[in-house]
């Protein structure tokens, strides 16, 4: 048989039982869509997580309230030892490698715009905050250190407050808003951050000066968190070293002493949940591949099966002249175009998931070219794995016993 009959004849085995056929490819297009859908999910998750920590930015240091410890045992969280408003001027005054400092003062707080309420994070902060944090106010404007000096009711809105209340974000601009009870004007709102698995919504928050937080709303000066601007990405470990210099000699920590104050740096947080979202690819691709290998033992099956029942069409072919080379490549070719076919299939549907996903329930997803291609020569290999017993099966009939064959 030339090789264009054998193409020929598989093609005509697999077309003359199409919904067999169809049914055994299932597996194979079940497998690789979900190769594809997985991994584009977790392709998606991991730049997520880039593009917010070059939102947040590579230089920030966030500094956290720690336990404090005497004799290496944690005392009780009544007696917490908490950052202050001094402790954020000292780092402003004496760490050289600092280029700004935000102390941030926060408290959800409850929130009432006419008959509307609402509870948020209020952040009582400096007036360098946007700078820092990468943001941008696209509405009005931020308050200035003399009001923040002056304990002036002024609120500075996130870009998912106005939403809350169904108004226009520039129309808001002068009008006020009560924090627990207090008026306040409004005469800013943020640009859009978007939330972030384990980082909250910073657009659902409000932003008030440091000195009115401290004084007229939350009646402390301890801080949530102290957030540090490096000078640049090559000094964060010295920056790191002298922040715990400047904190412990303001907590008066004898040398030996533990800290009671705990620094992070956002890199390492954020490399943590890329780290996280990378291993849940490999799972999930992982979990979806043994689809792929389920697939290929039902090709298996229906090629065994498909042997039997042409049994007598075997013995035929083998006495008009039909080499073993000639059989076994005419059911491997079937079994590759199954699994191929499939697999096509399998990576159009796993696709068009990847951007149903995307616009339908706005999860973050990116389709990997390197994927597609791996996907796709698996399910080759899955037909030709599974194909090869079959086909030898078929192969080595003897003619006459198959020409018997009823």
């Amino acid at each position: 048989m030339l090789l264009g009959e054998i193409f020929q004849v598989a093609l005509q085995a697999i077309r003359a039982n199409k919904l067999r056929s169809f049914l055994t490819m299932l597996g194979i297009i079940i497998g690789v869509g979900a190769v594809i859908t997985m991994v584009a999910l977790g392709s998606g998750a991991q730049k997520a997580v880039q593009a917010r920590l070059e939102a947040l930015g590579p230089t920030l240091l966030s500094i956290y309230p720690g336990q404090s410890f005497r004799g290496g045992i944690a005392i009780d969280f009544g007696q917490r030892v908490s950052l202050t408003v001094d402790d954020a001027d000292s780092l402003a005054a004496y760490a050289r490698h600092v280029k700004a400092v935000v102390p941030e003062l926060t408290r959800n707080q409850q929130i009432k715009r006419g008959g509307t309420n609402a509870n948020v994070n209020i952040v009582g902060t400096t007036p360098n905050y946007p700078a820092v944090k990468n943001f941008t106010v696209t509405a009005g404007r931020m308050f200035t250190a003399g009001e923040d000096e002056g304990r002036r009711r002024l609120a500075v809105l996130g870009s998912a407050i106005p939403d809350m209340f169904n108004a226009n974000p520039a129309g808001m601009i002068g009008q006020e808003i009560q924090i627990r009870g207090i008026p306040f004007e409004i005469i800013g709102v943020l640009s859009s951050k978007g939330s972030a698995a384990g980082f909250g919504n910073p657009d659902e928050q409000i932003l008030i000066p440091l000195q009115t937080a401290r004084y007229r709303i939350m009646g402390t000066d301890r801080l949530r968190t102290i957030t540090v601007d490096a000078a640049s990405v090559s000094q964060m470990t010295l920056t790191m070293i002298e922040i715990e210099r400047v904190l412990r000699r303001e907590h008066k920590i004898r040398p030996g002493g533990e800290n009671d104050f705990q620094i992070r740096n956002q890199s390492d947080i954020l490399a943590t949940f890329q780290d996280t979202a990378k291993t849940f690819t490999y799972l999930l691709a992982g979990i979806a591949t043994v689809s792929l290998i389920v697939g290929g033992i039902g090709i298996m099956n229906i090629m065994l099966v498909s042997v039997t029942e042409r049994t007598r069409e075997i013995g035929v072919r083998k006495a008009l002249g039909a080499t073993r080379f000639n059989i076994l490549f005419q059911f491997l070719v079937e079994a590759l175009v199954l699994c191929l076919a499939g697999g096509v299939i399998g990576i159009l549907l796993g696709s068009f998931g990847a951007v149903a996903l995307s616009r339908l329930a706005h999860w973050n997803t990116s389709i990997n070219l390197l994927a597609i291609v791996v996907a796709f020569f698996f399910s080759a290999l899955v037909g030709l794995f599974f194909g090869i017993w079959p086909a030898r099966r078929a192969a080595a009939l003897d003619p006459i016993v198959a020409l018997r064959y009823e």
